[in-house]
């Protein structure tokens, strides 16, 4: 940690450490507040307390302590007003470092002086010249901070309910200060929403979340939903700063700041560690969190008194059937508009009446009353209202980061229908705001092929298997005809050869090689189908809440990723398995992987990693093993980068259809396998097994070893079969 001889810009922080280094080192349920790290705190609290969002500093971002300048923005000055305000600022002082950088000691102006008196004495030219490159800017939150205050008290009780509920400790009520300003709409520009800025892909473990219904909308299904979250970080982290720092970094990435740094010292961590993606968000989220927690302990101190809006007592009655939104406001006796405030998990799909209110949905009633009139209230809904299903699905339009995989699970249907249907010849290739007809839309039209006809124009819809069936001649022939190489590479206006001379059909695709049930002490990555690449949709224009530590936010909202390609794993973050590659090229093999994925993602031969590895011949890969891999063709981050794509929409496949309730421990007894224990007794794959024990050696498991399983349920259907329980598969 740096250390100087107290200046003017120093001593707020050095009077800061005298405060709380009597208590710095106390903890609160785990909360450790080390005092090497209350610069930063100090400098957080400063910026939720102090610096109004019509200011700023100017600072340097790995030692907040050194504030160059406290910068006015633009009264009513537009965002790019204020960034170049921002970036005027910026380059200045990079300018001033610059010259001290040169060795320049003597003959300084007074801003020379002043910038060089917030090192210390001995701070050396090198040292200088990094910090030409780490000049940022943080706009100030205290109004909005004091906002969220006010708001906050709508939700609190319950947060504190839920929060006791999961054994986390009281002080993560103020996690929305950092997340969101306690802001039900806010959004970040990658996705993540709500109060407590759930990303799409975490969200679905714990609350619903479709076309239909978004929880993380909702400030009491999300704060259940975070409670649930943050259990699980700790249960996997053991160390609440971890557990909180994971919530913005992963559970993964902080496994490997363990490792990497060889202990839990949250401090060493934020000092030391150079993680990936461990940058300014994941390093500053901890500090962030203990100074909104003292923020807001000590409000009035900062804000004066405080009138928090009254708690929402509304009652809540749960939905037993699919019920129009019109009919339930009718028996509530309120507007439509009024229950739509009420309740803003629920989207437009049901305010405009194209879907009905989901079957166990708990619909918070916008009258005074209890539960028990509630109830009494929804008895009232006609008979004629009530369904055993929900309105069926004709069209999707695809949204930002929908995969085919994924839709499909969401309608209970499968990739190959969706591509026939839609007349689609690569599974990879949907663009966001495309609209793909659904099963439940009915069959396209067949179109009669005359069997005289030598050539045939591919339509919307045509499979090679439905030309073949319709013209009469066989499926390989017409591949051999037309030099097809994958039966599935076909696309509308394709004009295809029906009736030629001799020709030597394609040979088959060889048979999946067969994989024998694995022994019981041995967990077999698990045989699926080649991965299929990340959709490639268009750029679509969302509403952001840029984060409070992005260079001038016009909104409120921690950073949920450091950088581009982190951001698709933003579905992972409650995933502790590492996707990344080691230093020695080598990786861990997870569930669901196969030779065949690792040779696909390489793009190279799946022989050269059997010899690279010494595998024989269908030998498969074993999960927990390590195995190594050829980078000649690609970079390791490039391989990564596919892999992460590749368990992202694998798993956000299955938490469409599936969500996480509860855990049960289970001890091994003699005779047991793990395998069949998840394949039959708790019905999970894997992959989700392994998120909840990610320190067992499953290849390695004894009579007696504990094993965590999750217990899931189905979430509600799309399609017209209406609901179920889950069966895990």
């Amino acid at each position: 940690m740096l250390r100087k001889t107290p200046t003017s810009a120093s001593r707020l922080a050095l009077f800061l450490i005298l405060v709380w280094g009597s208590c710095a080192a106390q903890t609160t349920d785990g909360l450790l507040r080390p005092p090497g790290l209350e610069p930063e705190i100090g400098f957080w609290r400063e910026i939720f307390s102090s610096v109004t969002s019509a200011e700023g500093l100017v600072h340097d971002d790995r030692h907040l302590g050194v504030v160059y300048e406290r910068l006015e923005l633009p009264d009513s000055a537009s965002s790019r007003q204020r960034r170049r305000a921002a970036d005027k600022a910026r380059k200045k002082y990079r300018g001033i470092l610059e010259t001290l950088a040169g060795g320049k000691r003597n003959g300084l102006t007074t801003e020379e002086r002043r910038v060089l008196g917030l090192w210390p004495d001995d701070v050396s030219d090198a040292e200088l010249r990094r910090a030409t490159r780490r000049v940022r800017f943080q706009q100030g939150l205290a109004d909005r901070f004091q906002a969220g205050l006010v708001r906050s008290g709508q939700w609190r009780d319950y947060i504190k309910d839920r929060l006791q509920e999961n054994e986390v400790p009281l002080e993560l009520g103020a996690l929305p200060h950092v997340e969101s300003s306690f802001n039900p709409s806010a959004r970040s520009h990658v996705g993540a929403a709500g109060l407590w800025q759930f990303t799409r892909g975490t969200g679905r473990r714990f609350m619903q979340i479709d076309h239909v219904v978004d929880g993380r909308r909702d400030p009491f299904i999300s704060s259940t939903a975070a409670a649930e979250l943050l259990s699980y970080n700790y249960s996997i982290l053991k160390s609440w700063p971890l557990a909180i720092t994971a919530y913005n970094h992963g559970v993964a990435g902080m496994r490997r700041a363990v490792r990497k740094m060889g202990t839990e010292d949250i401090e060493a961590i934020i000092r030391g560690y150079d993680g990936r993606a461990f940058g300014f968000a994941s390093r500053n989220f901890y500090v962030a969190f203990l100074a909104a927690v003292e923020t807001q302990q000590n409000a009035e101190q900062y804000f004066g008194p405080v009138e928090f809006a009254a708690p929402d007592r509304n009652p809540v009655v749960t939905t037993t059937e699919f019920i129009p939104a019109t009919a339930l406001a009718e028996a509530f006796g309120v507007s439509a508009d009024s229950l739509q405030a009420a309740n803003p998990a629920l989207l437009d799909s049901v305010w405009s009446g194209t879907k009905h209110v989901p079957r166990g949905f708990p619909v918070r009633v916008p009258e005074p009353g209890s539960n028990s009139e509630a109830a009494e209230w929804l008895a009232q809904v006609p008979a004629g209202q009530r369904f055993n299903e929900q309105t069926p699905d004709l069209f999707h339009r695809v949204q930002r980061g929908d995969s085919l995989s994924v839709i499909a699970a969401r309608y209970r249907t499968n990739v190959r229908e969706l591509m026939a249907l839609n007349g689609l010849s690569n599974r990879n290739r949907i663009r966001a705001g495309q609209v793909l007809r659904l099963p439940f839309a009915g069959e396209v039209p067949a179109v009669a092929i005359d069997e005289d006809a030598e050539t045939y124009r591919v339509r919307k819809g045509d499979t090679l298997g439905i030309i073949a069936q319709r013209s009469g001649i066989p499926a390989d022939r017409l591949m051999a005809l037309n030099d097809i190489g994958n039966a599935n590479r076909i696309y509308p206006g394709q004009e295809l050869i029906l009736r030629g001379g001799n020709v030597t059909p394609a040979a088959p695709a060889p048979a999946p090689v067969p994989v024998a049930e694995p022994a019981a002490t041995a967990i077999v990555a698990e045989v699926d189908d080649p991965p299929p690449a990340a959709a490639e949709p268009e750029a679509e224009e969302v509403e952001t809440t840029v984060e409070i530590i992005a260079e001038v936010p016009d909104d409120t909202a921690l950073p949920v990723a450091d950088t581009p390609s982190e951001q698709d794993a933003q579905a992972l973050l409650a995933d502790p398995a590492d996707y990344l590659v080691s230093s020695d090229g080598s990786i861990e093999v997870q569930a669901a992987e196969t030779l065949g994925h690792y040779a696909d993602w390489l793009e190279l031969k799946t022989q050269r990693l059997r010899d690279l590895n010494g595998y024989a011949f269908r030998q498969p890969v074993v999960i927990g093993r390590r195995v190594k891999l050829d980078f000649s063709g690609i970079s390791p981050e490039e391989f990564a980068d596919r892999r992460i794509a590749y368990h992202r929409e694998l798993q956000e496949a299955y938490f469409t259809r599936y969500r996480v309730t509860d855990t049960q421990v289970h001890q091994l007894r003699r005779g047991e396998s793990v395998w069949l224990l998840t394949q039959r007794r708790y019905k999970v794959p894997v992959w989700l097994l392994r998120q909840y024990n990610p320190e067992l050696n499953l290849d390695r498991v004894q009579p007696g070893d504990q094993v965590v399983f999750p217990r899931v349920e189905r979430v509600q259907a799309m399609g017209p079969e209406g609901p179920a329980m889950a069966d895990g598969r």
